[in-house]
């Protein structure tokens, strides 16, 4: 029999569906992984081994007695510890949240369990989703499956480190400035950031309340696009989705032909590491085989709105945190906190011109596009760091080093778009690469059909990292 491990999430519905493997196997499996990686990654934060043994047997008695079933029955998920359980801890990668359960669960996290998935247990992340890298003051940080000398990326690190090293088939992250997209092109694998609103994120924890996202890391296009067709939708608990368009199956397998993808002239090919380049060429000319029409794309001035996300995040994180940072400012990690810190620094002016800009920058930026369906970027200038470069604390320097990392991935929270990255290369050194597909508003379904698309002509996404 395959090791179900191995097989991506689509891959091992299919199995359970068709009887080739049960829950319980496919959980006592990815419990004999986990025991063997979690020690190297540190990618959880729990696991709930008899309780997901419990749930296992009970889908597979459900199956075998004929009760309906959904399209995840028997899947084991973990999701990133910001996504309440009722009656479960969610830390949310910090000293203050230590201990805090849950009075009520995540409309996306209700949605998979009514499609049939239980938890296994939950990912370690970034202090209160405030860090691009995965560094951890307090939980210690999340190692990349690749190389742990280097970085997930974050603040979805356990997500991501998870995936990738086939500890799970998917799960759950949150992008506020591409926590979702960095660990994905870090840890190579798969990620949607979908259009704001087309997700709830109800019984999350929240950032920045007009940049947050939730959405799914996988193994595949394919993958993100089931996991969206359960989550997405409207949901009253989160008024940010009215009006939202319905997911739509069928868009995600239309062909590539006919789609136009622009290639950016400047900011986001400017500055690339060789390793880079090299990947955004090479997907350039595989896109151009699959059947769709590249072009040259002149975007507006993109260093402009990543600067106003900025402002955007750190108001709207500062405002959230200020009754802690009032009362036990001396539980934060020091980067942290000197970061929700710095909020305080911006006026209720520059919040609201930020604010008031976001739709004229849609604006600009919809009409650069013409009839340009998707553009393709990279997601980093670079692989993924060291640790150790990146361990910067609360230093000037650290500040520095994250709009650096970011740059590629503020924008497209501040415009409200949709972006999906999938993995497009590796360094000599068989570091991942990703490239981001960025896509018009609730144009989440063509990013996964030119994903798919993608997946079918290479074979990046297939990678196994070595064991520890």
């Amino acid at each position: 029999m395959t090791d179900p491990t191995m097989l991506s999430l689509s891959e091992l519905a299919t199995a359970l569906r068709e009887r080739i493997v049960s829950s319980v196997e496919v959980t006592q499996a990815l419990l004999e992984r986990i025991a063997v990686w979690q020690p190297a990654l540190n990618a959880f934060v729990a696991v709930e081994a008899q309780e997901a043994l419990r749930a296992a047997e009970q889908a597979d008695t459900a199956r075998r007695s004929g009760a309906p079933c959904g399209p995840l029955h028997g899947v084991p998920l973990a999701h990133k510890d910001m996504y309440y359980n009722a009656g479960k801890p969610a830390g949310c990668g910090s000293k203050i949240r230590a201990g805090w359960i849950a009075p009520a669960t995540s409309t996306a996290v209700k949605r998979l369990e009514a499609g049939g998935s239980f938890r296994l247990g939950a990912l370690h992340m970034a202090e209160f989703a405030y860090g691009p890298t995965g560094h951890n003051a307090h939980l210690g940080h999340a190692h990349n499956p690749w190389d742990r000398s280097r970085i997930t990326g974050g603040s979805s690190s356990g997500s991501g480190a998870a995936v990738a090293a086939r500890l799970i088939p998917a799960a759950l992250g949150s992008d506020t400035g591409g926590s979702i997209r960095l660990p994905a092109h870090f840890c190579g694998i798969t990620g949607l950031k979908p259009t704001s609103g087309r997700v709830s994120r109800a019984n999350a924890m929240p950032l920045s309340f007009t940049l947050d996202t939730v959405g799914p890391l996988a193994r595949t296009a394919q993958d993100c696009g089931l996991i969206m067709s359960l989550i997405a939708g409207s949901d009253p608990l989160d008024p940010t989705t009215c009006g939202a368009p319905p997911w739509d199956p069928a868009a995600t397998e239309r062909s590539p032909s006919g789609l136009t993808i622009g290639v950016p002239t400047r900011f986001y090919v400017d500055d690339l590491e060789p390793d880079v380049a090299s990947a955004l060429d090479e997907a350039v000319a595989t896109f151009r085989r699959v059947g769709a029409r590249l072009v040259k794309v002149d975007l507006p001035d993109q260093t402009a709105v990543g600067a106003a996300a900025l402002i955007v995040l750190g108001v709207e994180a500062t405002s959230i945190h200020a009754p802690w940072l009032r009362t036990r400012a001396e539980d934060y990690g020091p980067q942290v906190r000197a970061r929700l810190e710095n909020g305080l620094a911006y006026s209720g002016v520059q919040y609201l011109e930020a604010l008031r800009w976001r739709g004229l920058a849609l604006e600009a930026h919809l009409e650069a596009l013409g009839d340009v369906d998707v553009v393709v970027a990279p997601v980093a200038r670079s692989p993924a760091p060291t640790l150790a470069e990146t361990d910067l604390g609360p230093e000037s320097s650290a500040h520095a080093a994250i709009q650096t990392i970011t740059s590629f991935t503020r924008p497209i929270n501040y415009l409200g778009l949709p972006a999906l990255v999938v993995p497009a290369g590796r360094t000599p050194q068989a570091l991942p690469i990703g490239l981001q597909l960025i896509g018009r508003p609730f144009g989440d379904e063509v990013l996964i059909a030119l994903g798919r698309a993608f997946q079918a002509a290479t074979d990046y996404h297939q990678g196994v990292p070595p064991a520890p």
